[in-house]
């Protein structure tokens, strides 16, 4: 997979060939294209008599790209390699090395022999250049200085030269999302993206706690005014009654903070599982509640994962983690454990409001998380997340040793220790 990855990110370039395929050199977990290889293999064992909801574009603009009973040759179409001319694409000279297109997809014996279909396998790779693009851009964000074990891209390379790989891998991944030819997936998976900023934002700036919004940084930092040139409709996500100037008991507080907490989980890290998870499903040619059962999956799992990585953050070295320990509360993003010890200790509040930005405040709360069970409550959730993802497989898939290995992975994730 990681060579297909490195076939279709080649540029020419020789130096933004080397800052792209960085982080495809090193044994990263490769959690999220295993989930969907594991996930299409389990949705081939439904009979191809129940698999008849597959959609596929049929020209530019379809009227109507919903076939009831699709033929089998449609599910097993392989990518388009080229969609408009390349003399269009890659500008004046075409065949100009620096800027090639992807390679075709190889006949890959051990799919077919293994029910993973050519665009399934495509899906799979795209989905680890989306999430290695946003590895490269949070490296940057958060002054990281070590990714997998070695330099992070920003600290081998340059920040400017981090940035423009994570852009330029996403580019390339719309390109390969357009070609799978599948208008539901093409939505799935670009909103996938916008779905990892916006979960960015809510982390950069928390509203459920902070409710001034013309300031960031702290309040160190005043936000511009609008010019009123435009007429832009701002979509307020602040507690109403916080708007209103009501007082919230301590209980709501809490309440809304975690909401807000899991909805960032969600974007950040959950959106592009449980898209992937749908779209694999979607490709099969599968059922709407199959489809809906394989999209909570990603979900229920995508959001239980995050919670390990919350603990991990306090409870293994940086270099059993392969990033720096303790980042979020240096960073000033208050995770469950950390929301936890908060509703049993309010005198956290304070420190949660400031981001952990004065003397003593990171070592009060990790103390706090330590005394109220932070921890252990964390895990409490993340095993409730992990339940509902293993009903969700039960419910949609047969028996076969595919779902035995994603139901194997999915505990897995509980027990990781990076």
């Amino acid at each position: 997979m990681a060579k297909n990855i490195v076939a279709l990110i080649g540029s020419g370039h020789p130096v933004l060939n080397k800052v792209t395929s960085y982080y495809f050199e090193t044994e990263g977990k490769k959690v999220r294209p295993l989930l969907v290889l594991l996930l299409s293999r389990a949705l081939s064992e439904i009979p191809m008599t129940e698999r008849n909801h597959l959609k596929i574009d049929k020209s530019d603009v379809p009227e109507d790209p919903i076939y009831s009973k699709p033929s089998q040759n449609q599910l097993f179409q392989r990518p388009a390699s080229s969609i408009s001319p390349l003399h269009i694409l890659h500008g004046i000279k075409p065949l100009n090395p620096l800027t090639k297109g992807p390679e075709p997809l190889p006949e890959e014996t051990f799919d077919k022999q293994r029910g993973i279909l050519p665009k399934q396998r495509r899906l799979a790779e795209i989905v680890e250049m989306i999430h290695t693009a946003s590895l490269l851009h949070d490296d940057v964000i958060d002054h990281s200085d070590t990714r997998r074990g070695r330099p992070s891209g920003n600290t081998a390379f340059t920040n400017k030269m981090a940035v423009l790989a994570g852009d330029f891998l996403l580019g390339r991944a719309t390109v390969s999302i357009s070609r799978l030819h599948n208008p539901e997936v093409v939505e799935l998976m670009s909103n996938s993206i916008a779905n990892l900023v916006e979960g960015e934002f809510m982390q950069l700036k928390n509203t459920s706690i902070d409710a001034d919004i013309d300031t960031i940084e702290n309040g160190h930092k005043l936000l511009p005014v609008p010019s009123k040139k435009l007429e832009v409709k701002e979509h307020d996500f602040r507690v109403p009654s916080r708007q209103q100037g009501l007082q919230l008991s301590h209980d709501q507080i809490i309440e809304t903070a975690f909401e807000y907490y899991i909805h960032k989980t969600y974007l950040k890290t959950a959106a592009l599982i449980s898209k992937s998870c749908r779209c694999a499903a979607i490709l099969s040619g599968a059922s709407p509640a199959v489809i809906d059962e394989c999209y909570d999956f990603g979900r229920n799992l995508g959001i239980c994962f995050q919670l390990v990585d919350d603990m991990l953050d306090f409870t293994v070295s940086g270099k059993d983690l392969g990033k720096p320990s303790g980042a979020d509360l240096k960073l000033g993003i208050a995770t469950a454990p950390v929301l936890f010890a908060w509703k049993e200790d309010p005198s956290l509040g304070p420190l949660i409001s400031r981001n952990f930005s004065e003397r003593g405040d990171v070592e009060k709360t990790i103390d706090s998380v330590r005394l109220h069970n932070g921890i252990a409550k964390t895990k409490i959730l993340a095993e409730e997340y992990r339940d509902k993802a293993l009903q969700n497989l039960r419910d949609s898939l047969p028996e076969s040793d595919a779902r035995s290995a994603l139901e194997f992975l999915t505990n897995s994730i509980l027990t990781r220790r990076k």
